[in-house]
């Protein structure tokens, strides 16, 4: 058990300091390039957004050369399906893509390259080391887990999130020392590179009070309601924009164009603030200011066109945009503090739309402190439990089932036809009422 701990120290450490390093470069050139770009005319946005369309398309269709590897080139189907293998010949691909959709105005987050290029990288090392298939996958875990570590400053909550994410239901516990050793040296090798963190503590009284509870799980219900929404545009829009393709035969690096074009004619009538990260309305919820109610549903919609129409982005910063809107919004109809309704929202619909409760309970405490800590609980798992079984993350695999109504086999992949609901407590229900109608 020794030998256990010093060699996954030794190992974990080395792949935080290389993911850290990897991630932070990527950051530190997506804030030139935003800096620059950050103040621009509506007329120039419009323009810019189906330029970032086309580049995205054309990077990516002659970057993944193989018909569907694209698809195929992401970390929870490394680990599922390809023992930890990533390709090292296209690690540059999704990070590139996404500057140019999030410098260009594309509505998306910044660490689906980060996860990708710790995966990446995790996978290179435990090549060059030759690690055996078992300890690969695990490495590459930790090359995850780091890259999120590295982006949202929280090293607890982004080495459980890079775990929990692959199966619904299920943490691996082997997994845990070696992404926890990762995360922590990626976050301090950020902060060495220049990195910075922003935190937004909640100061409420230490008495647990159940009449705030109560408040505080409706608006987790509310949130897990905001993450389906969230889930369903993003499945119907991506749909619609295949259908589309299939049925005109149009060429495929030219979808994200078009889907440049739609979010060009939107702006017109939705601020331009929901465009690229939003993450000065995520900051101005968690300040408690007043945010637009219907907020969380413009930033759903632009965030679906984007990635739906294939721009390449991360999908988690605007999970905390959403619900830090969504939460702000509903704190006013309950009689809830909106920063604290914010801090709630925002891990609640992390929590519900990634599958990740712990972590989001986690991330409360790291970014918000521990006086909501039952609160962050509370809505947490509400949400997780009220969104059902789907996800932001096609990939994930379903583990043990929410609710003892709903079957699937084992590790089951969120398709139709392999969740379904149990009758037999319906048809019992309706035994009992048939006899008592009788008598």
């Amino acid at each position: 058990m020794l030998a256990t701990v010093l060699r996954w120290l030794l190992l974990a450490s080395i792949t935080g300091a290389i993911v850290g390093t990897g991630v932070s470069l990527f950051l530190l050139v997506l804030i030139f390039l935003s800096e620059h770009t950050a103040h621009i005319s509506l007329w120039t946005q419009m323009a810019l957004l189906p330029l970032a369309g086309i580049l995205n398309g054309l990077l990516l269709h002659y970057g993944y050369r193989e018909p569907g590897s694209y698809a195929r080139d992401s970390v929870i189907s490394a680990i599922h399906l390809r023992l930890g293998a990533m390709s090292h010949k296209t690690i540059l691909i999704k990070p590139v893509a996404a500057l140019i959709t999030l410098t260009l105005g594309g509505s998306a987050g910044k660490e689906g390259p980060c996860s990708h290029i710790g995966g990446t990288l995790a996978s290179w090392f435990g090549k060059l080391v030759r690690l055996d298939p078992e300890m690969q996958k695990r490495i590459v875990a930790c090359g995850v887990s780091a890259g999120f570590a590295s982006v949202f400053g929280t090293p607890l909550a982004g080495a459980i999130y890079g775990i929990e994410m692959l199966v619904i239901g299920r943490v691996r516990h082997d997994f845990i020392f070696p992404a926890v050793i990762a995360a922590i040296t990626a976050f301090e090798v950020g902060k060495y590179w220049g990195l910075t963190y922003d935190h937004f503590p909640v100061n409420i009284s230490s008495d647990f009070s159940s009449s705030l509870a109560i408040r505080i799980t409706l608006i987790g219900i509310l949130c897990g309601l905001v993450s389906w929404l969230f889930i369903e545009l993003l499945d119907r829009i991506r749909y619609a924009f295949v259908a589309l393709q299939r049925r005109f035969k149009i060429w495929q690096p030219l979808m994200p164009f078009i889907g440049g074009l739609v979010l060009a004619a939107l702006i017109l009538v939705i601020p331009v603030d929901y465009l690229g990260l939003s993450l000065p309305l995520m900051e101005d919820a968690l300040h408690g200011k007043d945010v637009v109610f219907w907020g969380f549903v413009w930033k759903s919609l632009l965030v679906a066109i984007t990635l739906g129409s294939g721009f390449y982005g991360g999908i988690v910063t605007p999970q905390f945009v959403i619900g830090a809107m969504a939460g702000s919004a509903f704190a006013s109809l309950l009689g809830v503090s909106p920063a604290l309704g914010a801090a709630v929202g925002m891990v609640a619909v992390v929590a519900a739309a990634s599958n990740t409760p712990i972590a989001a309970v986690l991330m409360g405490f790291e970014l918000f402190g521990s006086s909501a800590g039952p609160y962050f609980a509370t809505a947490c798992v509400t949400a997780y439990i009220v969104v059902g079984h789907r996800s932001v993350y096609s990939g994930q695999l379903l583990g043990y089932s929410k609710s003892l109504w709903v079957r699937s086999t084992p590790d089951a992949p969120l398709e139709p036809g392999k969740i379904h609901i149990s009758y037999s407590l319906l048809r019992r229900l309706g035994y009992f009422r048939s006899n008592r109608w009788r008598k």
